[in-house]
């Protein structure tokens, strides 16, 4: 974070308007995020204050356009953000990205008056937001999701469930994928549901190993009744909508990796500085130098994969979402070896909840898991790599 005389500088090949928002980010992560983090995890807060702090700064809506009070930022730009931002406190970046990604799909693919009703005030983050995919039933398999939207007059009557929702019952916005049609992806369409709706419900909070600061709740529909003015799109159209916004999130997530990393990497340059063992400090002995050059090494090629697919996406390019792909599943395998890396050079010390780099480790390790598993990454790569 400081300066650029150091080989894991964050700041290369950015443009000065880049390196501006990119230092407010940091500054946000140390003042307003760092020195809550422990407190948001123990105590399970969801800190609603300091994101609309941060929505202030224009991090609600960033890649969302201005005439609906988005920042209209690139997929670069949003990326170097989420990076700075997630040294303060991963958990809740990771929330403040699914957010954005919510308001981005409304954006996007909304008609005028939906992206009026709802941008502004999620971009301001009065209103927070809610991406419902997954089910109880299919989670890499999204295509075969059994909530279903029945047609009837000018609305929908929704039934089933989702699980693992980011947010859920505690966000006003909820983005889902629903079944109008038939069975496979085209049957698929995407709706746009407020909390209060009648037949919407939440199930109890889950109690997770990470990503403590947001809470997580499975959403049920009881014949839960949707104006068809809330339809995203066209009807058929929700899962390319689904798979549109998942690009955009696997860089976010990814970026919210490479910033637990660069932070622990930060740690773990400290650690082995102020510790010694055997008569001299840890920072003396070889092995560590080199493991430490590792991470530091890794950690540059995870952020050089992230902002070329980040690239790519706001560019359009054919190769955009293999790319997105590559780096969400890359940055998020590299950036947890990194911060577990980081835990073993702090020794025991690694191990207490005193200290800050157990809570990146515990926080990150669910990016190989969602916005699609690594695993499922692969296959894209690979169908990619194996297509006449």
């Amino acid at each position: 974070m400081e300066g650029e005389r150091h080989c894991r500088g964050t700041s290369a090949g950015l443009t000065e308007e880049q390196k501006e928002f990119q230092k407010v980010a940091f500054d946000f992560a140390s003042k307003e995020l760092a020195p809550h983090m422990a407190e948001w995890d123990e105590k399970e807060i969801f800190p609603v204050e300091a994101m609309r702090k941060a929505a202030q700064l224009g991090f609600g809506g960033i890649y969302v356009k201005p005439d609906v009070g988005g920042s209209g930022l690139s997929r670069l730009d949003t990326s170097i953000i989420f990076e700075a931002l997630s040294t303060g406190c991963t958990s809740t970046t990771a929330y403040l990205s699914i957010h954005n990604m919510c308001v981005w799909m409304i954006d996007t693919f909304g008609n005028e008056e939906q992206r009026h009703r709802f941008c502004p005030s999620l971009c301001s983050m009065e209103k927070l937001a809610s991406y419902c995919l997954t089910e109880p039933g299919s989670g890499s398999d999204a295509a075969s999701l059994l909530t279903s939207a029945k047609r009837k007059g000018d609305t929908y009557i929704l039934n089933g469930s989702k699980a693992f929702i980011s947010g859920g019952g505690d966000t006003d916005v909820y983005v889902v994928m629903c079944r109008t049609g038939g069975p496979g992806p085209k049957g698929i369409s995407c709706v746009v549901l407020e909390k209060g709706t009648p037949g919407l419900s939440f199930g109890k909070k889950e109690k997770k190993v990470g990503w403590n600061s947001q809470p997580t709740r499975a959403v049920i529909f009881e014949d839960c009744v949707v104006p068809v003015g809330n339809l995203l799109g066209a009807e058929g159209q929700g899962f390319s909508i689904a798979m549109k916004g998942l690009n955009g999130g696997r860089i976010n997530i990814a970026s919210c990796s490479l910033g637990a990393a660069h932070a622990s990497v930060l740690l773990a340059q400290e650690h082995l500085t102020v510790r010694k063992q055997f008569g001299e400090p840890l920072a003396n002995n070889q092995y560590l130098q080199f493991r430490l050059a590792e991470m530091a090494t890794r950690l540059v090629a995870a952020r050089l994969m992230v902002r070329n697919a980040a690239q790519a996406l706001q560019e359009g390019r054919e190769d955009a979402a293999v790319l997105c792909s590559m780096a969400k599943l890359f940055a998020t395998d590299e950036c947890f070896a990194i911060c577990n890396q980081a835990l073993q050079m702090h020794g025991g010390y690694g191990y207490l909840k005193d200290y800050a780099v157990q809570q990146f480790v515990r926080d990150i390790r669910v990016h190989q898991i969602l916005e699609g598993t690594n695993e499922v990454m692969r296959m894209i790569v690979a169908r990619n790599l194996l297509q006449e």
